[in-house]
């Protein structure tokens, strides 16, 4: 995720193809991060959106209203902006258009996706964990939201697009967070996603899964691990095609003729 505030050259026009050329470097960088720093910054990341969910569970439990809730979860993507951390679904668009460009391996990729995956998800574990023994007034709501990914939406066509459209969300989120100048740009487009990722109660990997782990600490959840591990694995599988498919791959077609300069352009 680009930081917040980050210099940006004022003379320099802002295209597509000036986007795309510095959504590259920042997709290298994040695939040459050190083993250390990619764990950490996944557990980061998996500690922000628990944050959001604290916030979306807090506001529902209270309004009863998903609307209003996902509103409150944004302050989770909100954190993600300021904070730098990296969330799973982000490595959809930069680091999947450094390799096309030939600025980074899919070993890299891989590699980048797994590790955030399971940071993203131990730490998100352990944040649920601390909410619900916490705030056990937070359980009703954690148990019914958590019933709805694992068992209500199933494993079928409905989750499937709903997993679809939350890839899609979030990857044009990392595409407007570097599109813009403004430093409240991302902050705005963190916010938009958080209140549809929560408000519609799209699903995202990592998010269901941390809802479901809340549903989970409570020991009524009404399923199990195995339930879980099925649905964030189908819903990952419905964000890669939202994310890679419909947003990641119609932007490199946006821009042809940049990506075959990059592809060109030696390794400095």
């Amino acid at each position: 995720m680009r930081p917040v505030g980050e210099d940006r050259p004022e003379t320099e026009e802002l295209t597509p193809e000036t986007t795309f050329r510095r959504s590259i470097e920042e997709g290298r960088r994040r695939l040459r991060r050190g083993p250390v720093v990619l764990v950490a910054t996944g557990l980061v990341g998996g500690i922000d959106i628990g944050i959001g969910v604290l916030a979306l569970l807090l506001t529902e439990s209270v309004t009863h209203s998903a609307l209003l809730g996902g509103l409150a979860f944004g302050s989770g993507f909100i954190a993600l902006a300021l904070a730098r951390s990296e969330l799973f679904t982000e490595g959809f668009l930069l680091p999947v258009g450094a390799v096309v460009a030939r600025k980074g391996s899919v070993r890299s990729l891989v590699r980048l996706w797994v590790v955030t995956f399971l940071a993203n998800l131990a730490s998100g574990w352990l944040i649920t964990y601390l909410i619900i023994v916490g705030l056990p007034s937070l359980r009703p709501i954690a148990v019914s939201t958590g019933r709805y990914y694992a068992l209500t939406i199933g494993l079928g066509g409905r989750a499937f697009a709903l997993a679809v459209l939350g890839g899609v969300v979030i990857t044009l989120m990392t595409w407007m967070q570097h599109s813009s100048e403004s430093i409240v740009a991302p902050v705005v487009a963190a916010e938009i996603t958080g209140y549809l990722l929560g408000g519609a109660r799209l699903d995202h990997s990592v998010v269901a899964s941390l809802v479901m782990f809340a549903a989970l600490h409570t020991g009524h959840a009404g399923f199990g691990y195995g339930r879980w591990a099925l649905a964030a694995g189908w819903a990952a599988l419905g964000n890669l095609v939202g994310g890679t498919g419909l947003v990641t791959c119609l932007r490199l077609l946006q821009v042809p003729h940049r990506l075959r300069l990059e592809r060109e352009r030696p390794e400095t």
